[in-house]
């Protein structure tokens, strides 16, 4: 069901929050016994940031935590092996309850790539009010289409600064997870696959499945 990716920690929480109580112990033991791995990575630490974009500061602050729903996005692309070339993912979660709420893929990584997934985060989470979007200074979030649909959009924009990806450290964990839990390491064998897989963890296990805190 997880593709390899939960731990005992993970197991035990799926396991709970389905009426079979199950501890962090005895379903690591569980792991031992039936010779299963899990392919998580460790934890990284934080760096320490860069410069801040001249015209959008980093309003996020690493503040990760969130109290409601539908408040703070974060966003970020990242490129995968399809057959002989790349194509490029681009997801959206919501910070509060660290799922996916939009996303999508393309062999171009432009604007309409990162303007494709906002608005199926905007229209099926109802158009919300109040919204702070978080990103890097990337091209296609910097670009002028991109920032005049955030303003239409009536959502306030914040970038990491320069050179830290730690700033957006709810993205870089998500695609660390989806890269060494799910995907192949060789790639998919073409652009139709991947798009299932990726929709697959996504839809199937990510946000239905796996637990979050």
């Amino acid at each position: 069901m997880s593709g390899g990716s939960a731990g005992a920690r993970t197991i035990a929480a799926i396991a709970t929050n389905n009426d079979f109580e199950l501890s962090r112990y005895r379903a690591a033991k569980l792991m031992v016994k039936l010779k299963l791995e899990s392919c998580q990575v460790p934890q990284h630490s934080y760096k320490r940031g860069g410069n801040e974009h001249l015209e959008i500061p980093n309003l996020l602050d690493r503040q990760f935590d969130v109290v409601e729903p539908d408040t703070v996005w974060c966003g970020d692309v990242t490129y995968i092996w399809v057959g002989n070339r790349w194509a490029y993912l681009v997801v959206i979660i919501d910070l509060f309850a660290r799922k996916v709420v939009g996303w999508a893929i393309s062999l171009s990584p432009d604007t309409n790539l990162t303007l494709k997934a906002l608005e199926l985060a905007y229209e099926s989470r109802g158009k919300p009010t109040g919204l702070m979007f978080h990103s890097d200074q990337g091209s296609h979030y910097t670009s002028l289409k991109y920032r005049q649909r955030l303003w239409r959009y009536k959502i306030k924009q914040s970038m990491s600064r320069r050179g830290n990806c730690w700033d957006n450290a709810p993205m870089e964990r998500f695609f660390r997870s989806f890269k060494t839990e799910w995907m192949p390491k060789v790639g998919y064998e073409n652009f139709r696959d991947a798009k299932y897989s990726v929709s697959d963890y996504i839809n199937g296990y990510y946000n239905n499945v796996r637990p979050h805190h």
